[in-house]
């Protein structure tokens, strides 16, 4: 377990050395006691709920969630597990590079799918495709079957084009030319490392030997943003987080995100939220530590 501002971070390889894929089924009401604190994990997370309920914070929301339905979670967002409700649910976690290597060509945009936080399944049929998956890669493991981490990568393919086929968001992940498809993923990838330090789109469109305007053009159709539009995104978000869940001012959280100065930070803060940072923090507490908004699914 690490720590980034106060905010404790679960690695993967943690919890099983040398691994880079975990796939669980949990039935019961109680929940491991690192969980019922906030924290931060390094590998992407994919929760089938099947039976019964479960309420948790992700970021700034409280959601109660009832089965059947999906949970995603992306590495840095920050998660609480609130309540002991009764709930049986298959946990799947791994990192982007257990994935990509079999997805590229396939989607252009595969982590649009946890920008949804909580996807309901719409039918028995998708439940049963979605179990069905999972229930074979569980089994690949649990037989320590051989070749299991292929079959697995290739199941997790499938599960995650079964998910996407839930939300309105299908078309973000349409086939794209796999040269414009290596771009995407390679802006995604440079921005979750450098967004802290690097906040211009000239930056990263040296770095992948294209021009802003051409890479801005690539991001919006995946994604339906600019390029700049994720870049300041990821850091607002991360501001927002650390003002959240964290005990620090913004001078503090301003220098963390390679701000010049705190006032330069409360203006861009202001700029794209409509409030500052202190306002934020005041209403933000008000809404959800004395009166919950949850949303119900």
């Amino acid at each position: 377990m690490k720590n980034n501002l106060s905010i404790p971070i679960f690695d993967l390889k943690d919890c099983v050395p040398g691994t880079d894929f975990i796939i669980k089924t949990f039935e019961g009401s109680q929940v491991f006691e690192a969980m019922l604190r906030p924290h931060r994990h390094t590998a992407f997370k994919i929760c089938l709920l099947l039976e019964g309920e479960v309420s948790n914070y992700t970021d700034f929301k409280e959601y109660t969630v009832k089965a059947p339905a999906l949970l995603f979670l992306s590495p840095g967002q920050v998660f609480q597990h609130t309540g002991n409700i009764w709930h049986k649910m298959v946990h799947i976690q791994f990192y982007k590079d257990f994935l990509l290597s079999e997805a590229e060509g396939i989607m252009s945009c595969w982590q649009c799918l946890f920008g949804q936080v909580v996807l309901p399944v719409k039918s028995k049929t998708a439940l049963r495709e979605l179990e069905t998956y999972a229930y074979l890669i569980e089994q690949e493991y649990l037989h320590r079957r051989p070749q299991r981490h292929l079959v697995a990568k290739n199941l997790l393919n499938a599960f995650i084009i079964a998910a996407a086929r839930q939300g309105a968001g299908e078309t973000s992940l349409l086939q794209m030319d796999s040269t414009q498809n290596k771009i995407v993923k390679q802006f995604n990838n440079l921005t979750d490392e450098h967004f802290l330090e690097h906040t211009q789109v000239s930056q990263y469109a040296d770095m992948l030997y294209v021009t802003p305007g051409h890479l801005n053009d690539l991001i919006k159709m995946a994604t339906g943003r600019t390029a700049k539009q994720i870049i300041d995104e990821k850091r607002i978000m991360e501001a927002k987080r650390l003002l959240f869940w964290g005990k620090h001012s913004a001078k503090e959280i301003a220098s963390h995100l390679n701000f010049e100065d705190d006032a330069y930070f409360n203006r861009f803060f202001k700029k794209h939220t409509g409030q500052t940072p202190a306002l934020f923090l005041k209403h933000s507490r008000e809404k959800y530590n004395e009166y919950p908004d949850k949303v119900n699914v």
